[in-house]
């Protein structure tokens, strides 16, 4: 929009803009730039809310009452016992406390026998399919399968596997190979806990797989080169350069895989049912039958949120230290 005012020189007159429209379109200001982001996250902030923080929160309450069948109608009316929960998971001295200190120790036995052979069967895998030959491309896709296939499927195929009577590793070890003297129990007794671990593994290591697979794409292959005009071989390459690259994925792959296997209910569950063998009894599973087995929802509670407590200590310590190293290893 223009008008007009009358010129004192000239006796003319010449058009004058409004100040309005010198501006132009108007522009979102700073404040609506800077909350876009936290608008457009805000669904998703909100589904995490209500999907794991609500019930983390109802769960540490549960923990400090007295919470049984009794109360499941209306559990905000059960009694608070206090710390007497806690007092009753760690003492180690009772059946209670002795019970959850084995499944913890079994636990951290499983985990890190579990991540090491991921990380060691992936690692080897990945290098092995770094080099270009025919069927590369199908056997990448074939390690990938027991990653892909839902947990459910993967873990009851290995149920009808390790049957005592017609199962497939039976046949395969005492039939075909006479490895051993009688079909072995695979799911009960203490082959349990070696019955569990192959499939854990078997389930786990395409991830570390796929995982070091992608790290080692971003390693120059000049590096190899120059080291083998130097006569360095294979496994020192492996030594000197592969890992020490690998290091920054490997620190995330190790954390991610430990906080899986350390949490892992749904294999356990699947493979023996509500009552894990001792020789198997994971945290997960012992945490599960302390409170759905038994209806005692404020134990069980209770011994979550020390799990919680250490999953954290443990995260953060490990975080700490590769952080640190990460700093040493640019100085």
């Amino acid at each position: 929009m223009t008008t007009t005012a009358p010129a004192h020189t000239g006796g003319t007159t010449a058009p004058v803009k409004s100040p309005g429209a010198a501006r132009g379109p108007r522009r979102p200001g700073w404040l609506g730039r800077v909350s876009l982001p936290y608008l457009l996250l805000l669904p998703a902030l909100l589904l995490e809310l209500l999907v794991h923080l609500v019930p983390m929160v109802i769960g540490i309450v549960m923990s400090f009452k007295e919470l049984t069948q009794f109360y499941i109608r209306d559990w905000s009316t059960a009694p608070w016992s206090g710390l007497d929960n806690y007092r009753m998971s760690v003492d180690f001295n009772a059946p209670v406390g002795e019970a959850l200190l084995h499944s913890f120790l079994v636990t951290v036995a499983f985990t890190l026998l579990s991540v090491g052979l991921c990380w060691l069967i992936g690692t080897a895998a990945a290098i092995c399919m770094q080099d270009t030959f025919r069927g590369r491309g199908l056997l990448r896709a074939l390690f990938l399968v027991p990653y892909a296939l839902p947990v459910y499927a993967a873990v009851i195929t290995w149920v009808f596997m390790f049957q005592h009577d017609n199962g497939l590793v039976n046949h395969v070890l005492h039939d075909q190979l006479h490895l051993t003297d009688k079909p072995s129990f695979w799911l009960i007794g203490d082959n349990s806990f070696i019955a569990l671990l192959t499939v854990s593994v078997w389930k786990g290591w395409p991830f570390a797989f796929l995982i070091v697979m992608a790290g080692l794409q971003n390693i120059p292959r000049e590096l190899y080169e120059a080291a083998a005009l130097d006569g360095a071989g294979i496994w020192q390459q492996i030594r000197r350069i592969t890992l020490p690259s690998l290091r920054p994925v490997n620190q995330v792959l190790v954390l991610v895989l430990f906080l899986w296997t350390f949490n892992d209910f749904n294999t356990p569950y699947v493979l023996f049912g509500k009552a894990a063998p001792e020789a198997a009894d994971l945290i997960s599973v012992h945490i599960y039958q302390a409170s759905f087995v038994t209806w005692n929802f404020g134990t069980g509670s209770a011994m979550s949120v020390l799990l919680l407590l250490f999953l954290l200590v443990v995260t953060g310590g490990y975080l700490a230290l590769t952080s640190r190293g990460r700093r040493s290893a640019d100085v």
